[in-house]
């Protein structure tokens, strides 16, 4: 066990742009494949790399993920320095919510003296990956490094999106640009450009002393990690780079950031494949979350017109096909499927019920909805939209949690 590294997961992304499904929760809370969060993912890598000394930082809409982790999260041992913990915004040393990554951390520095860490790793609780962290912390370590950032190759048009830097011969970081319009090529690959994940290793005196001159900075910094403290270091520190590493052990490195609703829509729907590239199956790296004592799922009726079926899907414990048919779809805890439904291409979240007769098409349907008998989504774009649901670019329906939709039947009025 590293226990002479914290890892902090920053948690407290608005995700304007997963909206409805993050109204009324964090990014990292958003419930993916059936039956985790976000989240996990992040928190099984530092399980799995026998990291656990563990702070989770939130921000915005956090009581979802807050119960999440205090269900799902509370099996590491105190009384052996082991914990995960969620630590809301104290404002103990600004009177502002966090102003960028490294405001995060600087507003938490209290509490990370107390774990009093040689080594701080820093990561994002809102990508969908697996690393073994451990590998990192043991190459930052043998180059005697300040900070060492993770990276992969990435299409140079789509690496406008992150932090894009160069390196020399030896790994070592000559140049960091945080979102260029213009992403400069790899050397040896023009058409790629080298981007960061997002992820830090910092020798944790070394961040001390930057958190505390960034700070200092109240009008000519943006107070992040990428836009001001690492290209600040490059001259006189020793920052390298890490290549991404993937525990998937598929022959592409698996590594997404689910900041759309049709990223999202897209990655979740990449688990139904046969051989899917993430391999939710490896017992060798299992991904840990919350799993209520729920029964297994039930498929109901035979009849030829009213047979409770799934195809090519994953349902998940306490559903109930009663009758209806699925096809390409994440059916999640708790949800009920009635007599000559049908539900195509689509991901439904928690104790979602579907009437008799109705259908669901290319949709996304969130927690706690009740789809009334003989209701069409995703059939008619305008239809939908007339009634306030939310189209992707793609065209993908998105229902919010808890949608009232009894309004638009003629019962309803």
């Amino acid at each position: 066990m590293l226990r002479d590294v914290l890892a902090i997961v920053l948690a407290g992304g608005k995700g304007t742009r997963l909206e409805p499904l993050t109204r009324d929760r964090a990014k990292p809370a958003v419930p993916f494949g059936g039956i985790y969060r976000i989240i996990d993912f992040t928190l099984s890598n530092c399980i799995n790399s026998d990291l656990r000394k563990i702070l989770v930082l939130t921000q915005y809409k956090a009581v979802s993920l807050s119960r999440h982790i205090d269900q799902g999260w509370k099996f590491l041992c105190r009384e052996l320095d082991e914990y995960i913990e969620v630590i809301p915004p104290q404002q103990r040393i600004a009177e502002h919510w966090y102003q960028g990554t490294a405001d995060a951390i600087y507003q938490n520095v209290y509490t990370i003296e107390k774990a009093a860490p040689r080594d701080t790793l820093i990561l994002a609780g809102d990508h969908i990956y697996k690393m073994n962290y451990a590998q990192m912390i043991e190459f930052h370590r043998e180059r005697r490094a300040d900070l060492t950032i993770a990276c992969l190759p990435v299409p140079r048009l789509e690496a406008r999106e992150f932090g894009v830097m160069a390196v020399d011969a030896s790994g070592r970081v000559t140049s960091f640009l945080e979102k260029p319009k213009d992403p400069p090529g790899m050397p040896e690959n023009p058409e790629q450009a080298l981007a960061s994940m997002g992820i830090y290793v910092f020798d944790t005196n070394v961040m001390y002393e930057l958190l505390f001159q960034d700070a200092a900075k109240k009008e000519n910094s943006g107070h992040d990690f990428g836009r001001d403290i690492i290209p600040s270091m490059l001259k006189h520190s020793r920052v390298f780079a890490y290549p991404f590493r993937d525990e998937n052990r598929k022959q592409a490195a698996y590594w997404r950031d689910v900041g759309t609703l049709d990223a999202y829509y897209q990655t979740t729907m990449d688990l139904i494949q046969i051989d899917p590239i993430l391999n939710l199956y490896d017992r060798a790296w299992p991904i840990h979350t919350y799993q209520p004592p729920m029964p297994p799922p039930k498929f109901v009726h035979t009849d030829p017109d009213r047979r409770g079926a799934a195809f090519n899907s994953i349902v998940c414990q306490g559903a109930i096909v009663s009758g209806g048919q699925v096809y390409r779809s994440i059916i999640s805890p708790g949800v009920r499927i009635n007599s000559f439904a049908l539900v195509e291409d689509s991901i439904l979240f928690d104790h979602v019920e579907v009437g008799r007769h109705a259908r669901i098409r290319r949709a996304i349907i969130d927690k706690d909805v009740r789809i009334p008998a003989g209701f069409d989504i995703g059939w008619n774009r305008d239809a939908d939209r007339a009634r306030g649901l939310h189209i992707t670019d793609d065209g993908v329906t998105v229902v919010a949690k808890s949608e009232d939709l009894e309004r638009f039947t003629p019962q309803g009025g």
